[in-house]
């Protein structure tokens, strides 16, 4: 169907004038007729479409423009230490963890953190070696988890780790078994950096965290070991105090080639409860292994005095401390002999059990040992 296009003058300045008079219906109807489409009806109307609900912007952003943050900011966290329980072979162990504080970060930090395994010795705790060491300030400051891993009283009365015995000489199974079953587990559960995890004890603590260590190389970075005996010592009671006596006199566990790690050893001259001697074979230990392994160490021997306290309570003892470098500048072993220091860890706040605030600080010297290394 064809409609002519020719529109009178007349109509369509009519129009106009009806459309500046706001009679737009009219004004249609004349255009209508002018276009020759009087007759013809309209198509019917659309559906009306559903109405969208109209969303409230208080403040327009213009989002081309503004920078947008890659990462939102984590509000800041203080640090904790809390207590928990690990199960292993029928067995409920108690423990505590110390997580250090983070700040306000953006982006949020999520590298993974060293971790450092502590045991305690006799007749101590988790608790009491936290205070003792203050080794939860040092991680806040180097930004280190804390595992305390603690004893139950039936399995030695005076909640000594059972280091001497043979249930718990066994890589899986006992107390090494368990030690390394819960560091595991705090890799896994606290963002751990599996390349940075290291063990250290004090006395029972200290020949527990020496045989963990053999047992499971692949596990610890380095190990410290705080007026400790040395691996495979004794097999028995009787063979225990024997060693803790007059030092070990053979070794009972073969130092594999694959089990040497850095070492770092604190023992006082005037121990009385484990002779000196078990701190020089463990070092010596040590040397035989890496020799094995080929790496040339150089030795340096200097005295190290203790460092006033911020307290004013001044430490007064000094220990000769030998370190055995290689070329890369790293000490892979390291021996602290204090001077007429006790059975107890140097350095330490009076505020625990067996500690020695006149020495120097076996807590901040193993920390900075530790963190030269990773696997």
């Amino acid at each position: 169907m064809e409609f002519s296009l020719v529109i009178s003058i007349r109509e369509f300045f009519k129009a106009l004038s009806l459309t500046r008079l706001d009679r737009m219906r009219d004004a249609m109807r004349r255009f209508r007729r002018a276009l020759g489409l009087a007759g013809t009806p309209a198509p019917p109307a659309a559906p009306a479409p559903a109405p969208t609900p109209a969303r409230k912007q208080e403040t327009p952003v213009d989002v081309a423009v503004q920078p947008q943050p890659a990462f939102p900011a984590l509000a800041a966290r203080p640090g904790s230490f809390t207590e928990h329980d690990f199960k292993f072979a029928g067995e409920c162990y108690a423990f505590r963890l110390y997580i250090p504080g983070t700040g306000n970060t953006d982006p949020p930090s999520i590298a993974p953190l060293p971790l450092l395994v502590l045991l305690h010795g006799c007749k101590q705790d988790a608790a009491d070696f936290a205070r003792g060491t203050a080794m939860n300030e040092l991680a806040e400051q180097e930004k280190c988890i804390v595992l305390y891993p603690e004893q139950l009283s039936k399995s030695n009365s005076l909640r000594c780790w059972n280091w001497f015995e043979p249930g718990h000489q066994e890589r899986q199974t006992g107390e090494p078994g368990m030690i390394a079953a819960l560091t595991r587990q705090m890799i896994e559960f606290h963002n751990a950096d599996p390349a940075r995890v290291y063990i250290a004890g004090l006395s029972a603590g200290g020949a527990m965290a020496a045989l963990v260590a053999q047992l499971h190389p692949g596990l610890f970075a380095a190990v410290g070991v705080h007026s400790g005996i040395p691996t495979g010592s004794a097999s028995n009671v009787v063979s225990a105090f024997s060693a803790m006596r007059r030092g070990a006199r053979r070794s009972t566990l073969a130092q594999e080639q694959d089990g040497v790690m850095p070492t770092i050893v604190f023992h006082g001259s005037a121990d009385k409860t484990v002779h000196p001697d078990n701190g020089a074979q463990i070092v010596n230990a040590a040397l035989v292994a890496w020799d094995a392994c080929g790496l040339a160490l150089e030795k340096i021997q200097r005295t190290e005095d203790a460092v006033a306290e911020t307290d004013g309570a001044t430490g007064n003892r000094s220990a000769v401390r030998t370190t055995y470098s290689a070329a890369d500048g790293k000490s892979y072993i390291e021996h602290w002999a204090v001077g007429s220091g006790p059975h107890a860890w140097s350095g330490g706040d009076a505020a625990g059990s067996f500690t020695d605030p006149q020495g120097p600080d076996a807590s901040q010297a193993m920390l900075a040992f530790f963190l030269q290394h990773r696997k």
